[in-house]
């Protein structure tokens, strides 16, 4: 078996692992945010009047952007299993297969990035930046494969803990 194609079959399998962490995160917060969920507690005594603040709409802003975020990372991820399955299949060489997997990268680090010049919370907008330009190393990364299971892997769970409101 080539080379290229244990490295196609490893991206694969890291992409797989990726997408169930995401999937993991995104039942998560479905779960905190469902109808008659028991709401976190609060740390500190309520007010008797809750004022309007800037906070709120960067939270609500906050919770959008990362959920996009967390949809384009799964589809992402999915994209580039597809693609690295069906290479194989097609008998792609090892640079097809990492020129492949390059394109699907880099348009997944654009779409990231998009979302974060639409975060309004400074720090989730730095936050999403960086999880786009990580995306886009892997897309100039000499070897793409690799990149995935060293890098790559990182990212759902990162944003699962920095991420939120």
């Amino acid at each position: 078996m080539s080379r290229s194609v244990v490295y196609a079959r490893r991206a694969a399998a890291t992409v797989a692992l990726g997408v169930l962490a995401v999937g993991c995160q995104d039942t998560a917060r479905e779960e905190t945010a469902r109808p008659g969920a028991a709401p976190p507690s609060p740390t500190a005594p309520a007010s008797a009047a809750p004022s309007p603040s800037p906070v709120a709409t960067t939270a609500a802003n906050t919770v959008e952007v990362c959920r996009e975020v967390d949809k384009l990372i799964l589809a992402g991820s999915r994209r580039i299993a597809t693609d690295s399955a069906a290479s194989v299949t097609r008998d792609l060489t090892g640079e097809q297969v990492a020129d492949q997997l390059r394109r699907n990268l880099a348009g997944l680090a654009d779409d990231v990035r998009a979302q974060a010049r639409r975060a309004a919370d400074p720090e989730i907008r730095a936050l999403i930046q960086d999880t786009a330009d990580r995306i886009d190393a892997g897309s100039r990364a000499s070897r793409p494969a690799a990149w995935m299971d060293s890098t790559f892997t990182a990212i759902p769970p990162k944003l699962t803990r920095e991420c939120r409101a």
